[in-house]
């Protein structure tokens, strides 16, 4: 069994927390109903125009585990075109 872990901190187009909120809890909701893995907001809660997820993968075969997680950051740079992500880093756990 392998478990992967990625946190991503991504650069949001917010003035509000309240439009962080949506932005973020849309990419959570998304990223485990497409990829099946499990994820969450780890840090800068408090700041409107950063985010820091994190996502985590487990699977037996430690390639599928590892492009889960690179699918899921293409799959994000695609599909919120107006969020930049600033740092990842896939790690095994």
């Amino acid at each position: 069994m392998f478990i992967f872990c990625t946190e991503m901190q991504l650069s949001l187009p917010c003035h509000s927390l309240k439009e962080k909120r949506g932005i973020v809890k849309s990419i959570l909701g998304r990223a485990r109903n497409r990829f099946n893995i499990a994820c969450a907001e780890v840090d800068r809660q408090d700041n409107c125009g950063m985010a820091v997820l994190g996502f985590i993968t487990i699977s037996p075969d430690k390639v599928i585990a590892r492009k889960t997680l690179e699918r899921l950051e293409d799959w994000i740079y695609e599909s919120w075109p107006d969020v930049e992500i600033t740092a990842s880093q896939i790690n095994e756990l």
